[in-house]
């Protein structure tokens, strides 16, 4: 195996201290969250107290000031361990980010420090019932009143955190006439009169995820609450382009780390269980199928440590973004179902860890874009032409 490079010894101690909270808080209570829909509130606090959360902030506004890669640590060892319904990911390098790099000082000061003691759960509302992957298509509008405030009005679903959430940024139209030029980012706080939440949404996988609704009737947003002030009224569809890279780079790092994870349990399964006299191992079909697999997550995992590189950087682009969350995606899913058949009938059960992750697996081909979008911007990079 190709020795990693990517994390030095302060990243390693990092990553020890985040395995023994994950042991402590999450490994022990992650089986009754997915019975009950979504994590229990205290984790998100306790995670805050133990610096957790937000680590890539700057100190200033309560983060540690350290660099993309302690995150990282801490999305690998979430998905090496199955533990998908911890948010913590999208709530540190997804809407954290958002403030960090578009807000005014004052949304800084308000938010970013709340968000980093996990007193407040963040989410982003892009999906809608009938716009997904094609951003430009959402119908929820945000129309300026006499008062400067804008009147927010649609709904959005499959949003993660959303349940728990404390702030949602939600994309909308301030300009419903200008197209993608049009779109604003609005900072929308919990108990905002006419902001409603949905039912938690049940899915194939991610079962703690608290995924869910959101529903927004004449929802008074005031004029200080558009991310990044008057100067970002129509800039939001911009802003999503240039935070999507990384988004989509962090589905492709679970996504390796779990499928390096389904394999180590497979190998584990296989030297164990016996069929016709010997252990399944001893089958040729087992030991050339595992090969197979491990020398495909092998090549990922070393173009997703580039990639990350890349990132903490400032310098990843879109296509290779989209290479790596397609093809991680799509390789995940593929080990999830060897090893599932490896396991063979209890590959089915519940109770085995390869199972959820066969379940959880299915959905990196969707969200953040789905695979064939990242195909499409992929050879839009090469020059070809399309719609």
């Amino acid at each position: 195996m190709i020795e990693r490079t990517l994390f030095n010894s302060d990243h390693q101690a990092f990553a020890d201290a985040f395995q023994r909270f994950v042991d402590k808080e999450i490994a022990p209570f992650h089986e009754a969250w997915e019975e009950q829909g979504y994590v229990d509130r205290e984790v998100w606090r306790k995670a805050g107290a133990n610096g957790f959360l937000c680590p890539s902030m700057p100190e200033a506004y309560g983060g540690a000031g350290a660099d993309r890669l302690y995150s990282v640590v801490q999305m690998e060892a979430l998905a090496r361990g199955g533990f998908s319904g911890i948010g913590f990911g999208l709530h540190s390098e997804i809407v954290a980010p958002y403030i960090l790099h578009y807000g005014t000082e004052a949304q800084k000061q308000r938010y970013l420090p709340r968000l980093a003691s996990g007193e407040m759960v963040g989410a982003i509302a892009m999906s809608e019932p009938a716009a997904g992957s094609d951003l430009q298509g959402i119908q929820s509008t945000a129309l300026v009143q006499p008062d400067g405030s804008y009147r927010l009005n649609g709904s959005k679903t499959f949003i993660t955190n959303g349940w728990h959430a404390d702030l949602v940024i939600v994309v909308a139209k301030t300009d419903p006439s200008a197209g993608a030029k049009g779109t604003t980012l609005l900072l929308v706080e919990r108990g905002m009169p006419g902001f409603d939440k949905g039912k938690r949404l049940k899915k194939l996988g991610l079962k703690a995820q608290d995924t869910s609704e959101l529903f927004f009737h004449n929802v008074a947003v005031p004029a200080e609450n558009v991310l990044g002030g008057p100067d970002f009224l129509g800039r939001g569809f911009v802003c999503l382009m240039e935070q999507l890279p990384w988004e989509r780079l962090q589905i492709a790092i679970g996504a390796v780390a779990a499928a390096q994870a389904a394999i180590d349990w497979t190998v584990q399964y296989v030297k164990e269980r016996k069929a016709f006299g010997a252990t399944v191992a001893a089958f040729q079909n087992t030991r050339y199928t595992l090969a197979e697999l491990q020398t495909e997550v092998q090549v990922a995992r070393v173009f997703v440590d580039k990639c990350c590189e890349l990132v903490n950087e400032n310098r990843l682009d879109s296509a290779t973004a989209s290479m790596a969350k397609y093809w991680c995606s799509d390789l995940q899913c593929k080990v999830m179902d060897e090893c599932v058949q490896l396991h063979g009938g209890y590959g089915f059960m519940w109770e085995y860890p390869i199972t959820r992750a066969y379940a959880d697996a299915r959905v990196q081909r969707i969200y953040g874009g789905t695979n064939e979008i990242m195909k499409e911007l992929i050879s839009r990079q090469m020059g070809l032409g399309g719609r």
